[in-house]
């Protein structure tokens, strides 16, 4: 049944059905005409027609690295929370951690048809930024802060910053440092600088035999801290640049003996479901990753609506959780 058709049975013009199946004025009475045809016909005009009539899609693509992992599981809720509310659909693809694969997507999304993009990101190589000038559509980034896009990032210097001098204050001397990758502008490079900050806050010498990086996984975390105290036996407190990362040390740390708290202070970012529940419950500062994506599905509303607002690059803070890994009781956790 097309339009005509419809309009013809339920008694009103072709505009006054437009006008109801796209949220436009119409009398009560022809509203309810509409409805009652509608629920007996079944009809409900083409989403590809809408499509090509407005230019939207009312479909969003999302980019993220990786799909199992409890961080960006809490950016998406939180995006969508937001955008289902103004009846748009989420459309995911996870890169696998790939950054070939993450411009792969956003080309993917370039070429078809979606009204905006919320990119996950992790690092931006000459290849990014060719294809996001590319774009004519809106994005948003989460999780870095990239010069020219609206953003939305944590305090990750800020975090790491803490933690560490959390550590100092309870008196140890030899700290440890396991990190990331410096291509990874807020994990690697940001959380690196707030350790450094705090040792030099502290008066310690920075010490190159007691830092090594590994990948975003507990396998590459207990490797590293194997690799760190192999090097450097004296660390009494260990900042790793994630809770994976700490997990992996935790592991090491009790298959050799070198027991936490008592001979080594751990603390991590991210603040996990699986750092919570450790046998050692973690010291982690919780990144409010659920509100980031709410306030970037929020930023690309604006753009879409054609707001002018210019540019916003949003921080969100953190909250330094204690917990046994650094001394302290049981806290319970908090709200994602």
């Amino acid at each position: 049944m097309n339009i005509t058709e419809f309009a013809a049975l339920a008694g009103v013009s072709k505009s006054a059905v437009s006008r109801y199946f796209n949220g436009g004025y119409l009398a009560e009475d022809k509203k309810q005409q509409i409805a009652r045809a509608a629920q007996q016909t079944g009809y409900h005009p083409s989403a590809q027609a809408q499509t090509l009539r407005t230019r939207q899609t009312r479909q969003i693509g999302v980019v993220l690295p990786k799909l199992s992992s409890e961080s960006c599981a809490r950016v998406v809720e939180g995006v969508g929370s937001v955008l289902r509310a103004h009846g748009y659909q989420l459309l995911l693809v996870d890169t696998a951690n790939s950054t070939e694969q993450e411009v792969e997507a956003l080309d993917l999304f370039r070429h078809n048809h979606v009204d905006g993009v919320i990119f996950l990101a992790s690092i931006f190589t000459p290849a990014h930024k060719s294809v996001l000038e590319r774009m004519h559509l809106p994005v948003v980034v989460v999780g870095q802060k990239y010069d020219g896009y609206s953003c939305v990032f944590h305090d990750d210097t800020g975090a790491a910053l803490a933690l560490t001098r959390l550590m100092l204050r309870a008196g140890r001397r030899c700290p440890g440092y396991l990190g990331v990758t410096l291509h990874d502008h807020a994990a690697g490079l940001c959380r690196r600088a707030g350790f450094i900050a705090a040792l030099k806050e502290a008066g310690i010498p920075l010490r190159p035999e007691r830092m090594c990086l590994a990948q975003f996984n507990m396998e590459s975390g207990y490797e590293q801290a194997k690799a760190l105290f192999e090097k450097a036996p004296q660390v009494d407190c260990l900042f790793c640049a994630t809770d994976a990362i700490a997990l992996g040390a935790m592991q090491y740390c009790r298959e050799v003996g070198r027991r936490i708290p008592a001979g080594l202070l751990l603390a991590a970012v991210g603040d996990s479901r699986a750092g919570q529940s450790a046998a050692v419950p973690l010291t982690s500062a919780h990144l409010h990753y659920r509100t980031s994506g709410a306030e970037a599905a929020e930023l690309l509303l604006q753009l879409l609506h054609g707001e002018k607002t210019g540019v916003r690059a949003v921080e969100l803070g953190f909250t330094v959780v204690e917990r046994a890994s650094t001394g302290a009781p049981c806290t319970p956790p908090l709200q994602w």
